[in-house]
């Protein structure tokens, strides 16, 4: 049997994309021609790949240009990865392997400087340097105990809540996002496609869409500082009202924003309960609720992924609360991010570039992919036997230079 893994054309796009459902467990037969045009229109063909048994593929896998937020709010360009699958009848074969080192090789001569993906299963994409750097919760608050107050969400600050369009949120929320990324580290772009996504401009064929909900806040200057997607069920027990608000997206720049739009929610007339979507785990909202006991949590998770491809650009790009200096020795089986960096940063700026000098810490890329955003703790990890400290003190220095005030979030799904 001969396994062959290549670049995907159009004309095998239907091929490919059977394959994508039979990985994702789907029926058979349940792939339609509307889905596949659907796809093929925000489908780059030269970051497509499959895996081909004498002509039937059996494994996908594709990338898409993307920019992600690090800890200061600069951006780096990324290689997005999705629709990773292979076949049951042909897992243990290397075609995983074979896909990703051929996107990672093309991310790399690209100038990208991170992979980034979402993992459906924990255990795969360590091997390939992915480490998880973000994490979410998603809360479930019990409106009558939230104790928000009666008064209207956000005249406090002489701002308010209204209503807006499908057309309207096309027009605003680009704007508005690209604010909230330049303030949240762990956020990624968004293309046009994905506003006509969220808005049912263009709707997956697959799903039976129904428009939801759309509002945003306005300060007392009249600025749009946040925008709330929702919906509700139509749940009623004994002629009473007991709906849930389930939250798709929810973004501020501003704790007045945010804070008026969660009082919204929680003021919808009907709704006992708010169902918040996967927020940043630091989220500020139980601690906005005057109970905060009101927000019981439904599921914590790890989230984003990433795999430092460039080390020394990755490191200079962000920021860094104290001064200090570090040197890290970083092993990469795959070569891309493997050397000794030394790190000299503050709060001036940070330079970061190859040395012989003696290394403080030796640590694996997929560490280095959970420290980076300041999620994770040099000292946990290397209680995990993770990361080994040559030089005493250097767990404390790279601590205090790596965390962040705030945990990174990654809102989007891709």
């Amino acid at each position: 049997m001969s396994l062959e893994v290549r670049a995907v054309d159009e004309e095998e796009f239907t091929g490919w994309m059977e394959a994508v459902a039979t990985g994702f467990t789907r029926p058979p037969g349940t792939v339609t021609k509307e889905e596949v045009e659907f796809r093929r229109g925000g489908t780059d063909f030269t970051r497509v790949q499959g895996g081909f048994d004498d002509g039937r593929c059996i494994a996908t896998f594709r990338s898409f240009a993307q920019e992600l937020t690090v800890v200061g709010g600069a951006r780096v360009p990324a290689d997005a990865v999705s629709q990773v699958t292979v076949s049951p009848t042909h897992r243990r074969r290397g075609l995983l392997s074979r896909m990703i080192e051929r996107d990672l090789t093309a991310a790399r001569e690209r100038g990208d400087a991170v992979a980034t993906l979402i993992a459906a299963e924990y255990p795969i994409y360590g091997r390939y340097g992915f480490g998880p750097a973000t994490h979410f919760t998603e809360w479930r608050i019990d409106v009558a105990r939230a104790r928000l107050g009666a008064g209207k969400p956000g005249a406090e600050c002489g701002g308010r809540v209204e209503f807006v369009s499908p057309a309207e949120v096309r027009a605003l929320g680009p704007a508005l996002h690209d604010r909230f990324r330049a303030r949240q580290h762990g956020a990624v772009s968004r293309d046009a496609r994905w506003w006509q996504l969220a808005t049912g401009e263009v709707q997956w064929p697959a799903l039976d869409w129904k428009d939801p909900f759309h509002a945003v806040y306005r300060s007392a200057a009249g600025e749009v500082d946040g925008l709330v997607t929702y919906s509700c069920d139509e749940r009623w027990e004994q002629k009473q009202p007991e709906q849930t608000a389930y939250v798709r997206k929810l973004i501020a720049v501003t704790p007045e924003a945010e804070r008026a739009l969660w009082h919204f929610l929680c003021s919808i007339d009907w709704v006992w309960h708010v169902r918040t979507g996967e927020r940043a785990p630091d989220d500020t909202l139980p601690l906005l609720l005057g109970d905060p006991r009101a927000a019981s949590i439904e599921e914590h998770a790890d989230y984003l992924w990433i795999r430092p491809l460039d080390v020394a650009r990755l490191l200079t790009a962000r920021t860094y609360a104290v001064p200090g200096s570090l040197v890290l020795e970083v092993t990469d089986a795959a070569g891309y991010a493997a050397g000794r960096y030394r790190l000299d940063a503050g709060p001036e700026g940070a330079t970061c570039t190859p040395t012989t000098r003696s290394a403080d810490l030796t640590l694996d890329v997929r560490e280095l992919a959970s420290l980076y955003l300041g999620d994770e703790s040099a000292t946990r990890l290397a209680v995990l036997g993770r990361i080994q400290e040559d030089r005493p003190g250097a767990l404390a220095t790279a601590d205090a230079l790596l965390r962040a005030a705030r945990r990174p979030w990654c809102p989007d799904m891709f």
